[in-house]
């Protein structure tokens, strides 16, 4: 059995079954035989009605996996309403995104040797899917793997956190209750990490969908059997850059909520911030005030804005980051207290030297570290100075500023004031370099879990 615990507390929230290596083997052999079985193939109309049927049972219990995401993944429960409602539009986006999903006419009669030919490809789906997620997001990453899969056709095998399987458990449910049989979508709770990578590793899948950390991502791409594909999404260490005409009124609360959003456990959380040294020192008094006044607590009350890390040991790593920074000559502006066993009180460190973990390596913690620049070339070299490169933001009102820094930043996407949290999920979501491979985002998931087949007809 695996005990799954509120975050904030640690108190049991219920036991679930794990899955023996006896069990794997069933769930692949019955994936792989449900996609062999062509016969068996919904047709796109079915999944279209599926995932209909399913974004009206979800939307139907927004409060219930709100409040679960908040028991078992530590978000404030007005964030995890949040990603509850995403959720709903994620399942809605895969079955609109059905209706111009197709292939492409192949252009013949351009050679001699091509004339009296028609050619165009279809879309097909790969194959078993094998998807691995992460705690943070513990319903909306499920609904960004399970719901490609579900509307391209391809059985897929979700494997949870193990800190917070039920969010997944309860929207597999969903999807059955919603007229999916059940050979299509199977959960997977390994009784231990070897069978998770025994599950990515195996022949009969075809395509690993992993959301989690570079160092487990990277080391299951080594170990995929040929043929497989794969999109790997890991985090970074997002950088800001903040220019002297920024306006502060709207740059702080929009940082703030970039660096505090879920205690700081999201892949693209702000962590590095480069401020022009003309408005540095309002920009720390003003950015500190705004942290200090953060509600920290009991992520289940509707008025918490930062809760828990996921574990104790997270919020041990986050604590000695701090203290190394701090030692290291950082100035510390506030926080830097341990409020219980997995709260950290959100941080400011200012000036943390280079070389420190926090400088160098993404804290996926409530933390964030501020630099000054005179210069924005320096901040640029110093903002993609890491082997990690998936989202940035820039703050201006110098349109050419924007457009001078903007393309030289490193990373798939560069917000203009904005922080670099954000995201809507019809959007490519990629990671670059360390932080991921391949492209997330229900289309772009779709496109990535299918092939082209091209068809060539001689007259």
């Amino acid at each position: 059995m695996i005990k799954v615990v509120q975050a904030y507390d640690g108190a049991l929230i219920t036991e679930v079954p794990s899955d023996d290596a006896n069990a794997l083997e069933a769930k692949l052999t019955t994936a792989r035989r449900t996609f062999l079985d062509r016969d068996g193939w919904l047709a796109p109309h079915e999944r279209i009605a599926i995932l209909h049927r399913l974004a009206d049972l979800l939307a139907g219990k927004v409060d219930h996996f709100a409040k679960l995401i908040a028991r078992e993944g530590g978000k404030p429960l007005t964030d995890a309403k949040a990603e509850a409602v995403r959720a709903v539009d994620g399942v809605r986006n895969g079955a609109d995104e059905l209706r111009n999903f197709g292939g492409r006419e192949i252009p013949m009669g351009l050679t001699p040797a091509s004339m009296r030919r028609m050619a165009f490809t279809i879309k097909e789906p790969i194959g078993v899917v094998a998807a691995i997620s992460a705690f943070n997001h513990p319903l909306n990453l499920i609904v960004h793997q399970v719901v490609p899969a579900i509307a391209v056709g391809c059985p897929v095998i979700v494997k949870p956190a193990s800190s917070t399987p039920l969010s997944c458990i309860e929207f597999v449910g969903l999807v059955r209750e919603a007229g999916l049989p059940a050979a299509w979508c199977q959960t997977f709770l390994p009784e231990h990490t070897a069978l998770a990578e025994a599950l990515v590793t195996d022949s009969r899948v075809a395509f690993l969908s992993f959301i989690g950390s570079a160092a487990v991502g990277w080391r299951l791409r080594s170990k995929l059997a040929p043929g497989t594909r794969c999109a790997l999404e890991h985090g970074g260490a997002a950088p800001v850059i903040v220019d002297r005409s920024a306006d502060l009124d709207l740059t702080i609360p929009s940082l703030v909520k970039g660096g505090y959003y879920h205690a700081g456990q999201v892949c693209v959380s702000t962590q590095r911030i480069y401020v022009h040294n003309a408005i540095k020192a309002e920009f720390v008094a003003r950015f500190t005030k705004a942290v200090k006044a953060l509600k920290v607590g009991d992520p289940t009350l509707p008025t918490t804005e930062v809760g828990p890390l996921i574990l104790p040991k997270e919020a041990d790593r986050v604590m000695a980051w701090i203290e190394e920074a701090k030692a290291a000559g950082a100035e510390m502006t506030t926080g830097g207290e341990r409020i219980s066993e997995r709260v950290v009180g959100p941080t400011v460190l200012v000036e943390p030297p280079a070389d420190v973990r926090i400088s160098r390596e993404e804290v996926f913690g409530p933390v964030t570290c501020i630099y000054g620049f005179d210069k924005v070339e320096t901040a640029i070299q110093s903002a993609n100075s890491l082997p990690l490169a998936f989202q940035a933001s820039i703050y201006t009102q110098d349109l050419n500023f924007a457009l001078q820094v903007a393309p030289r930043l490193d990373g798939s996407a560069v917000m203009i004031n904005d922080h670099t949290a954000f995201r809507v999920d019809w959007m490519p979501f990629a990671g670059h370099r360390h932080s991921g491979y391949g492209i997330g985002g229900i289309p772009w998931t779709m496109r990535e879990m299918t092939h082209e087949k091209m068809m060539v007809f001689k007259s």
